[in-house]
């Protein structure tokens, strides 16, 4: 992907990437797949904050928004190095199951920027991290504008846990591409508190602040393939 298509990889405003920021990034990144190990907090809320959001426009669900997801990772393993994430994603129903778009994310890792976008037109941009999953469970990101803040009260035994999830993404062609994520490790149920705020666009209107019913996921190693 040529840096004026990494600018262009479609996000809501929390994602947008400056040509500064886009200038100072690698020239490319390992291709997909990706195998990665992780840790985390992951959530969900009703969709109704969606309908007319930005994430609504930009993202690249097929069917009706059902779901809003919200996630706060530490990646132990990746083809780049250990890094931070969070994100904010829509599900929509799609025939007889849920595909899953993100219209935000952001890192700490200048190289996961890149791949994100080249390999799977995810809106990467770079943020800041405190907090580590498993340390009183509290994690807070902040980028140009915005704050993501979780803490994360286990309500129920961890248990194995096996993932499956089709990923669908816009690309800046105007395309429609799709990819299964596929991984297993360990989650627990739990009550997560979720603060939002942005200046620079309605992440807190789609990607609601409040408790919300998530997991807790640990040991947790995933493949995401290339996108077709």
């Amino acid at each position: 992907m040529k840096p004026a298509e990494l600018l262009a990889v479609p996000g809501v405003a929390e994602s947008a990437l400056s040509p500064a920021a886009a200038a100072s990034l690698p020239a490319s990144a390992p291709e997909a797949p990706w195998t990665c190990k992780s840790a985390g907090v992951v959530w969900w809320s009703r969709a109704r904050g969606v309908r007319g959001s930005s994430a609504e426009s930009i993202g690249a669900g097929r069917g009706k928004p059902v779901v809003a997801i919200g996630g706060l990772i530490s990646y132990a393993s990746t083809p780049v190095g250990p890094y931070h994430e969070v994100f904010g994603g829509i599900g929509t129903r799609h025939g007889r199951g849920v595909e899953v778009s993100i219209p935000f994310m952001a890192v700490d890792s200048p190289d996961s920027v890149v791949g994100g976008r080249q390999n799977w037109s995810l809106p990467k941009v770079l943020a800041s991290f405190t907090g580590e999953p498993g340390v009183d469970w509290g994690l807070f990101a902040s980028g140009e504008g915005w704050t993501v803040r979780v803490t994360a009260r286990p309500i129920a035994p961890r248990l194995p846990a096996k993932m499956k999830g089709l990923v669908v993404q816009r690309w800046p062609d105007g395309s429609v591409r799709t990819a299964m994520l596929t991984g297993r490790g360990r989650s627990r149920l739990a009550i997560v508190n979720v603060e939002v705020t942005s200046s620079v666009g309605d992440l807190a209107s789609w990607l609601r602040p409040g408790k919300h019913l998530g997991v807790i996921t640990s040991d947790v190693e995933f493949t995401l393939p290339t996108m077709s």
